[in-house]
Order: structure tokens, then C-alpha cells, then sequence
């Protein structure tokens, strides 16, 4: 967690900050996302050889580690049962190399994106901007103790506009994971605890999120009896206000961890990636690629920039 230095900025200031990092990141989850969703993307990841969605998606998420042992993806994936990584890897890397994956999924995004947006908004000069931005934000994220996105930080810039937001955007998003990650770390929140208070929220669908990240029910049932011991979760499931103070302290000490990005790029300028962000989206958000309750949790609709 960054620490607040007396005299650097005012209370004002900090919760402007904070506020500009949910707002960026309501905006460019989905477009993010895509590498979840489009269609292009499971087709490239097909081509690759891999065996099944999860595998390829493990793979594609985890390429920019290397072929790291799955108990390293476990670990920065958090949510995740090991048993959902370890049916993906090692083998994925058996049908191709993290480096071609990093190049497939790159042209996927090229196509998904050129086909979502339209052809004359990925070679405008707002959508230039916007690639430009992301780039500069996500070049100036301290990954210290991020180890997702030092990973992503540290693959080379691409040439194409669309490849460069998406990878820009990937890494302040991943910065934006890991730190989410220590926070709920610090909280004493294991996995299945912070899923469940999702849900309790109604981000997510619970059942969902289980199966997806591959959790028996014995542990979902075992961790919601740990969260009504501590008084966070209700007899029905739903949060108690203990419980929904916990989930919104993750989401405040989240939002501070992530603004760095935002601060480096200046109030102006990030607010202009906000702006060249929103239709694009809401375009994604429009497509019906994000299906109602899955395990991202966005809200719908980005909220205002700004005080």
C-alpha cells in the first residue's frame, strides 16, 4: 500500500485521486475483458492448441510469467482452486510457447477490437490518444510486489493502436488486481471469503463464481460459516452492515492502492482517457459479450469523472 507523505497533497486532492482510479477502472475493465469474451479470442486460443476455454485462458493471462510453475499462477490468480490452473498448466505450454501465445493473443485482440469498434474508430486519432494515454499510465505504474502487472509492464510496446491500448489497458488493470490482491491479504480475506462477500454484494453471481474458479461446495459452505462466525455474513447469505463495511474498506484501500497510474498521468490527461474510454466501453458493455453476473462484478455504466 502507498503510504500518504504529509504536505504532498491535500484530503481533497487524495479523494479526487481515488475516485479518478474507479472511474478509469469502470472504464477499461471491459474493454479489457475482451480477452475473456470475444469469440476471436477462443479462436486463437484454439488455434494454439489449447484444450478447452480455461486452458486457454489460463494460458493467455499467465503467458506474460513465463512458463512458471502453476503454483505461481495460483498464487497471483487468487480466486482460483489450484486444481483449475494445474488442469491447464504445464500442459498448455506442451502446444505452444508463452511467447507465441503473447503473440496470438495480441491479434486476436487486433481483430476482436477492429470488429467490435469499427475500422474508422481504430485508425482515428481519438482512438491513437487514448492507446497513447494508456501506454504512458501503465509505463508509470510501481509494480512493486504487483507481479502480474510487472509482467505485463515489462512486455515491448506494441505498434498497433488497438494491441497498445488493450496491453496498456491489461497492465493497469493487473496493477489494479494485484493490488486488490494485498488488500484482501492484509483483510485476512482467502479466496473463497473474498468471493463470497462479492456475491453477498451482488456483483457476481455466487454459484457462478464457485464453479468457474472450481471450488467444491464443502469449501463455499465452509468458508460462509467462517464469515457468519466473524459476523460479516447473515444467516440468508446477505452481508450484515460488519460485512458491508469490510467489502467497501477493500474496495476504498483498493481504489488509494490504484491510483498511482493516475496520478503520474495528471488529473487533465487522465480524465481525457476517460472520456475517449467511455463509448468504447459501452460499446463492449452494449455487444452482450459480458453476460449478466459474471465473475468481473463491473457496475453497470461508468459513474462521472470527477468531483
Amino acid at each position: 500500500m502507498p503510504t500518504r507523505q504529509h504536505g504532498r497533497s491535500t484530503r481533497w486532492e487524495e479523494a479526487v485521486a481515488d475516485a479518478m482510479a474507479r472511474a478509469l477502472w469502470e472504464r477499461y475493465e471491459p474493454v479489457h475483458d475482451l480477452v475473456y469474451f470475444a469469440p476471436e479470442v477462443r479462436a486463437a486460443a484454439d488455434a494454439l492448441g489449447m484444450r478447452g476455454y480455461w486452458m486457454g485462458y489460463v494460458a493467455l493471462r499467465a503467458a506474460p510469467l513465463g512458463a512458471v510453475p502453476p503454483s505461481v499462477v495460483t498464487s497471483c490468480f487468487y480466486v482460483f482452486h489450484p486444481a483449475r490452473v494445474t488442469r491447464a498448466l504445464p500442459d498448455a505450454w506442451a502446444y505452444a510457447a508463452p511467447a507465441d501465445v503473447l503473440a496470438a493473443r495480441l491479434d486476436a485482440l487486433d481483430a476482436a477490437m477492429t470488429g467490435l469498434f469499427g475500422r474508422d474508430t481504430v485508425a482515428s486519432a481519438d482512438f491513437a490518444e487514448a492507446a497513447d494515454l494508456a501506454w504512458e499510465a501503465a509505463t508509470a505504474a510501481d509494480t512493486t510486489g504487483r507481479v502480474l502487472a510487472a509482467a505485463n509492464q515489462a512486455l515491448e510496446r506494441p505498434d498497433r493502436p488497438t494491441t497498445r491500448l488493450w496491453q496498456g489497458l491489461t497492465t493497469l488493470r493487473e496493477h489494479r488486481g494485484d493490488s486488490h490482491v494485498a488488500v484482501l491479504v492484509s483483510q485476512g480475506l482467502g479466496p473463497v471469503e473474498a468471493m463470497l462477500l462479492k456475491a453477498a454484494a451482488g456483483e457476481s453471481d455466487g454459484a457462478l463464481l464457485r464453479e468457474s474458479r472450481k471450488w467444491e461446495q464443502a469449501d463455499w459452505d465452509a468458508a460462509g460459516v467462517r464469515l457468519r462466525e466473524q459476523g460479516l455474513l447473515a444467516a440468508d447469505g446477505s452481508l450484515t452492515p460488519a460485512g458491508a463495511a469490510v467489502r467497501a474498506e477493500v474496495e476504498a484501500l483498493t481504489d488509494a492502492a490504484a491510483e498511482g497510474p493516475w496520478t503520474a498521468l495528471g488529473a487533465d490527461r487522465t480524465a481525457r482517457l476517460a472520456r475517449l474510454l467511455e463509448p468504447l466501453s459501452r460499446t463492449v458493455e452494449d455487444s452482450g459479450l459480458l453476460h449478466p453476473g459474471n465473475p468481473v462484478g463491473l457496475p453497470r455504466g461508468p459513474q462521472p469523472v470527477g468531483p
